[in-house]
């Protein structure tokens, strides 16, 4: 996988993300941060290029001087246990909705994403950079919805499903364990987990817009669900 960038590269390494090898050019040490961030890289296969070299491998318009080639951390459905809180991406396509959602994830503290068949790959260069580099704080575990719907059931972790139709989240308010499942952008959840959900849950709008985009529902929900939650 390919990370770009000082904020993401700086998360990457913090994370101790497994680091195949470097690649620098002199735009790097042009900024404080990213100057601290190469004094950080001791240790590493550095590779230094001159920056229009970089810029031919980059997969952004303006790189910041720095692409890591990392191995992709690993994670399986054994890790949602009771009393846990989790995010599931079930066909989210858009990478910036899906960086969203991860970074949300961290954010308010959740234990762990499921990224089911249909979704972005979490570890897209595209993905990490939406995410912030968020997407190497927790576990991301890659699965299909029918393991997924088991593995809640036998951990005793419920199931709630987004929709814009669904009930007002704020009684939930708090709540100590959960798997919450967020759509594809156009089709939303699948109904076998809708059907699998305790409760189907919205953000409450009062203005005139008919919904609200996946990444900007799913934080407000994530927001209500461990607000109060403890830790």
């Amino acid at each position: 996988m390919l990370v770009e960038g000082i904020r993401a590269s700086a998360e990457a390494l913090a994370a101790g993300a497994p680091v195949s090898f470097v690649v620098t050019s002199p735009r790097l040490a042009t900024s404080d941060a990213g100057a601290a961030l190469e004094a950080g890289l001791s240790g590493l296969d550095v590779h230094e290029v001159e920056d229009d070299e970089l810029d031919a491998l980059a997969d952004t318009r303006s790189p910041q001087g720095i692409l890591l080639v990392c191995g992709e951390p690993e994670a399986g459905l054994e890790g949602i246990r009771a009393g846990g809180r989790y995010l599931v991406l079930d066909g989210v396509q858009d990478p910036g909705n899906a960086g969203t959602l991860l970074r949300g994830a961290v954010a308010f503290g959740l234990d762990g994403v499921v990224c089911l068949d249909g979704t972005v790959d979490p570890w897209a260069a595209k993905t990490v950079r939406a995410s912030a580099g968020m997407v190497f704080r927790m576990p991301v575990v890659l699965a299909d919805a029918r393991d997924l719907a088991t593995r809640s059931t036998s951990a005793g972790v419920p199931l709630l499903a987004a929709d814009a139709l669904g009930e007002d989240v704020e009684p939930l308010a708090g709540m100590e364990s959960f798997a919450l499942v967020v759509g594809n952008e156009g089709a939303g959840v699948r109904p076998e987990l809708r059907r699998a959900a305790e409760k189907v849950v919205a953000v409450w709008t009062p203005g005139p817009a008919e919904s609200l985009n996946v990444g900007m529902a799913g934080s407000i929900l994530l927001y209500t669900l461990t607000r109060g939650a403890t830790a």
